[in-house]
């Protein structure tokens, strides 16, 4: 009696986290019982942020990655930025690892617009263009300045404004964004004070 042969076992892909969203009302009404995230830059944290938030910037959440799993085990997380974009790409990059987050639609603009406070330092703080608008401005200026340089003194310097215009265009398509990495390392958007070491300290205790 002839066998068939035993067709080989598919080793089972880990299936990685689905993708959550909060709107500001679930998130209020669960606060309590949230590990919240703001992925600002210090800067904007500090102008204001949602109460209890602990702040890793987008860019340090891969080194930051082992003390959010730790918070993970324990309780859900709730990703937040200024409008939910930079708090999509964070789960994205935490779905990668394994690690499930909600991210709270329309961020910090839509829970300050429902009325809820926001906390801030003591003292205050100068506040700071929201990373978006800072890139457009950016990006606005180096385009004009390639073009008005471009007309008064060399056609070469169009080449700025294309670069820019290329950036932009990359930028959208990957949903990434390499000059609001590098706004995000300015002076400005890092005051004085701000410890990301001490906040994973305060991350891995709560």
């Amino acid at each position: 009696m002839s066998h068939q042969p035993t067709q080989p076992t598919q080793p089972t892909q880990p299936t990685q986290p689905t993708s959550i969203t909060f709107d500001v009302a679930q998130a209020h009404s669960r606060l309590p019982d949230l590990t919240v995230i703001d992925v600002r830059t210090p800067a904007e944290y500090a102008s204001g942020h949602v109460p209890g938030a602990l702040n890793i910037p987008l860019e340090d959440i891969k080194r930051a990655l082992p003390a959010i799993e730790e918070a993970a085990a324990r309780g859900d997380l709730l990703m937040v930025c200024a409008s939910g974009n930079r708090s999509e790409n964070a789960c994205r990059l935490l779905a990668g690892q394994g690690v499930g987050a909600a991210t709270l639609v329309g961020g910090t603009k839509a829970w300050a617009a429902a009325g809820h406070e926001l906390d801030r330092p003591d003292g205050g703080t100068r506040a700071v263009w929201a990373m978006d608008r800072q890139v457009r401005f950016t990006a606005g200026s180096l385009v004009l300045t390639g073009l008005g340089l471009g007309v008064l003194v060399h056609p070469a310097f169009q080449l700025l404004s294309a670069g820019i215009a290329g950036g932009l265009v990359y930028s959208a398509v990957s949903d990434s964004c390499l000059m609001a990495q590098l706004l995000g390392k300015l002076p400005h958007n890092r005051p004085r004070g701000t410890d990301l070491n001490a906040t994973l300290a305060r991350l891995r205790a709560s």
